[in-house]
């Protein structure tokens, strides 16, 4: 729990209204990092500032969620959904593993907009210049050559400007994109009817794969009992991709749970896809959790064609 006083140290500019209502966001486990657009209505008329400006404002605050073991940096970023609503992210480094395992900073705010649910984004703000590999993640938006990068003391650019001469989907002929994609229907091979299973199995059906069609989620449960789902969320470029473990983790962290309280994780997946995330999940959980009970689902679509 972030208490009134650490608060008002990130973020002294604003006001003590405007500290309580960010305040009550963050301690609000249920909402995982995630500031509801009827309260970000209400700073930004308290405050007289642009969305951007209290974007900026509030990456101290992304940044107490960062877990860098490895490299001690830490990188907060905040996007702001369709919905006018803000997320956090920050970075997430996985010790003794590989340091493609990690998640930036970018790429965690995104999965949290996108486990929230939202319908796209219209800016993000980080306390760095995106690296290449965020600004090829971002560019499965819909939007993505006019989407807002928000850094302090710089002036707003837009990630087409970032990204010239991009490698998008339409290169692989694929005109979906994130944020936008339709929920495609599964059900487990074999029946099962729990809990961590139902919530992997949602988050499998949610899962952004325009390109391989491997539908997969996870769902952690903590020794709370508190369950987080995660969508596996696909690049064009492949390298940038995030698996559903990686996007459950940033919920969890959102929530201000800690990795050694991970009991039990479920992989659900399609049965027969081209790629399986069994190895990677395998891999990372033993990294942040090694006592935590992993078991694979397989799914198949319920429908002729995915």
């Amino acid at each position: 729990m972030l208490s009134a006083e650490e608060l008002s140290k990130l973020v002294p500019s604003l006001r003590a209204e405007s500290q309580a209502r960010v305040l009550r966001a963050v301690n609000d486990a249920r909402l995982r990092g995630k500031v509801p657009a009827s309260e970000v209505e209400a700073i930004l008329a308290a405050e007289h500032k642009t969305p951007g400006e209290l974007m900026v404002e509030l990456l101290p605050v992304a940044q107490i969620y960062a877990r860098p073991p490895i490299s001690g940096y830490r990188v907060g970023a905040v996007v702001r959904g369709a919905s006018g609503s803000l997320d956090f992210g920050a970075n997430l480094e996985v010790p003794g593993e590989m340091l493609g395992f990690s998640v930036h900073g970018e790429q965690s705010a995104v999965a949290n907009a996108y486990l929230h649910e939202e319908r796209g984004l219209t800016a993000l703000a980080v306390t760095a210049a995106p690296c290449g590999h965020c600004r090829q993640f971002l560019n499965e938006l819909a939007n993505a050559a006019e989407l807002e990068v928000i850094l302090k003391g710089s002036a707003p650019a837009r990630l087409g400007l970032l990204l010239p001469a991009s490698f998008g989907p339409d290169k692989l002929g694929v005109h979906e994109r994130m944020f936008e994609n339709r929920p495609v229907d599964l059900e487990p091979i074999k029946p099962r009817d729990d809990e961590l299973t139902s919530a992997a199995l949602h988050a499998a059906s949610r899962s952004y794969a325009p390109y391989t069609k491997a539908h997969s989620g996870v769902a952690i449960r903590s020794t709370k009992g508190a369950v987080y789902q995660g969508s596996y969320l696909e690049n064009v470029a492949y390298n940038p991709s995030l698996s559903p473990l990686q996007s459950a983790l940033v919920g969890f962290i959102m929530a201000g749970d800690q990795f050694a309280d991970i009991t039990d994780c479920v992989l659900a997946e399609l049965e027969a896809a081209p790629i399986s995330q069994m190895t990677a999940t395998r891999a990372v959980l033993a990294g942040i959790a090694p006592r935590a009970r992993l078991e694979r689902v397989a799914v198949r679509s319920c429908s002729a064609a995915l």
